[in-house]
C-alpha cells in the first residue's frame, strides 16, 4: 500500500485523536493534559521520546535502518483565549479556551505521520524528528525548543524541515498553498510612553501636554511606512490601543500607545524600526518632550526556502494532481514561530484548506475565530503528505551522496612499476 492509501486506512483513528484534543484544549507553554494524550497517542511506536524542561514539548525521534540525515517535521500544540461558538459536538469543555487555530488538527497529522513512519522504519535511510511545540500562539515555542537541542535530537542537524497549517477559510478543502520566499509577516510589538508634565486644562501653557505629540506620533508613523518604505516590500504599522489621562480639565503627565508592527523581509523589519524611533524622538523632542520606547521582538519572517517549496508543490503535484497547489501571489500578514525554525534549517511551510464543504471558503469564519470551523475529513492528506515530504527527501540526501566522490584516504593506491 502507498502511504495515502495508510493514510486513509487511519483516517477515523485520527478524526477520534483530533476530537479528544478539541474538547480539553490548552493555552501556552504549560500543556499537561495534551502533553499526556501525545504521549499515549505515541506510546507502543519504536520512537525515543523526550519531554522539554522549559514548556510541555514532545520530541520523538525514528531512526531507520539505515545511515542517513535527519528530516524535521512540525506540529504546534497550543488553543487560543478563545470562548467557542463553533457548535460542534465535540466542542471545547474549557470555558474561554478553543483550538480555533487547528492545531489540534495538526498534531493528529503528525501522530498519523509517526504511526506511517514507524511501519516503515527499515526502509527510511536516515531519521525523522517529530516536533510537537507549545505556545505557538505566544509567547513562543519555537525557540525554547531549538535551545534544548530539539534540531539536533536525532545526533546531528536537520537537514530539511517542514510544516503545515490548516486554514477554516481562503483555501478550499483539501487545497494546499505555499509560496518561495518569504511566506508570512515578523510581528512585533511596541510601546511607546510620552512623558510630559501635568497641569491644569485652563492653562496649557504651564504644562507639557503629551497628548497633541502622542496623536501627531500615531498619523505620522502612518505616513511614514508610506514615504520611506518600498510597496513591493510592505510594511504595516497598527496602533491597537490608546490611553491617557483622567479627567476633561486636567492634562496628564503622560500618554501611551501600544502597536503592531508587521514586515515581509528581515531588511525592512531593520528598516522599519529605525523609521519608528526616528519619528517618536523627532516629534517629542520638537514639543519639548521625552519619550520611552519599548521594542518586544516578536516572531521573525517565515521564509520558505525556494527549493524545499518547488519540492512540496511537486510531491503534492504527484500525490494528488495540479488542481491541489496553488502558488501564492503574496505572503500572509500573519506571523508563525516556525520562522525560527526555518531561519536554522531548509524548509518550507505549507498551507491547507480545511473549510468545511457546505460553507464558502471566500465567507467562512476564519482561524482565531469563536465560530471556526475546521473539516477534519483533510487529516488523511495532511498526514500523507508530511510523510511523502519526509520519506522522499531522506531518499533524496541519500542518492545525492550516493554520487559524490568516494574521499581520498579510500581510493586505490596507485600501483608503482617494478
Amino acid at each position: 500500500m502507498t502511504l495515502l492509501e495508510d493514510a486513509r486506512a487511519i483516517q477515523t483513528d485520527l478524526v477520534q485523536l483530533r476530537r479528544t484534543l478539541h474538547r480539553e484544549p490548552e493555552i501556552g507553554s504549560d500543556l499537561p493534559m495534551t502533553q499526556a494524550k501525545l504521549l499515549a497517542a505515541l506510546d507502543g511506536l519504536p520512537l525515543e521520546v523526550t519531554t522539554g524542561a522549559a514548556l510541555s514539548s514532545v520530541t520523538a525521534v525514528l531512526r531507520g535502518g539505515r545511515p542517513g540525515p535527519a528530516v524535521l517535521l512540525r506540529s504546534d500544540m497550543d488553543a487560543l483565549p478563545v470562548g467557542e461558538l463553533s457548535g460542534e459536538p465535540f466542542a471545547s469543555q474549557i470555558d474561554g479556551a478553543m483550538h480555533a487555530c487547528g492545531h489540534d488538527l495538526h498534531m493528529a497529522i503528525l501522530v498519523g505521520v509517526a504511526r506511517l513512519l514507524s511501519a516503515r522504519r527499515d526502509e527510511l535511510p536516515g531519521s525523522i524528528v517529530f516536533m510537537f511545540q507549545p505556545a505557538e500562539e505566544g509567547p513562543g515555542g519555537a525557540e525554547p525548543m531549538i535551545e534544548e537541542g530539539v534540531l539536533d535530537a536525532a545526533g546531528s542537524r536537520a537537514v530539511a524541515a517542514y510544516g503545515l497549517h490548516v486554514s477554516s477559510a481562503h483555501n478550499a478543502r483539501g487545497v494546499f498553498s505555499g509560496r518561495r520566499g518569504s511566506l508570512m509577516s515578523a510581528s512585533d510589538t511596541i510601546g511607546v510612553t510620552v512623558l510630559g508634565q501635568g497641569g491644569h486644562g485652563s492653562r496649557p501653557h504651564r504644562a507639557k501636554d503629551p497628548i497633541p505629540a502622542a496623536c501627531e506620533m500615531v498619523t505620522a508613523l502612518s505616513t511614514r511606512v508610506t514615504r520611506a518604505h518600498d510597496i513591493f516590500d510592505p510594511v504595516v504599522i497598527t496602533v491597537g490601543s490608546f490611553h491617557a489621562g483622567t479627567a476633561a480639565n486636567v492634562i496628564p503627565a503622560s500618554a501611551h500607545f501600544d502597536c503592531t508592527v508587521r514586515s515581509f523581509s528581515p531588511e525592512a523589519r531593520a528598516k522599519v524600526h529605525q523609521s519608528i524611533n526616528e519619528v517618536l524622538t523627532g516629534i517629542a523632542h520638537a514639543h519639548g518632550l521625552e519619550v520611552e520606547i519599548d521594542r518586544r521582538d516578536g516572531y521573525p519572517v517565515t521564509v520558505n526556502d525556494d527549493t524545499e517549496a518547488e519540492f512540496v508543490a511537486a510531491t503534492v503535484t504527484d500525490l494528488y494532481g495540479a488542481d491541489r497547489y496553488r502558488w501564492m501571489e503574496h505572503p500572509e500578514s500573519g506571523s508563525e514561530d516556525f520562522s525560527f525554525v526555518l531561519a536554522a534549517v531548509p524548509g518550507t511551510f505549507v498551507f491547507l484548506g480545511a473549510c468545511p464543504p457546505e460553507l464558502d471558503p471566500a465567507t467562512a469564519p476564519v482561524n482565531h475565530a469563536p465560530q471556526a470551523r475546521f473539516d477534519d475529513g483533510v487529516l488523511a492528506d495532511g498526514t500523507a503528505l508530511l510523510a511523502e515530504l519526509a520519506v522522499r527527501r531522506l531518499a533524496r540526501a541519500a542518492t545525492a551522496a550516493d554520487t559524490l566522490p568516494a574521499p581520498r584516504d579510500a581510493e586505490a593506491a596507485p600501483v608503482s612499476s617494478p
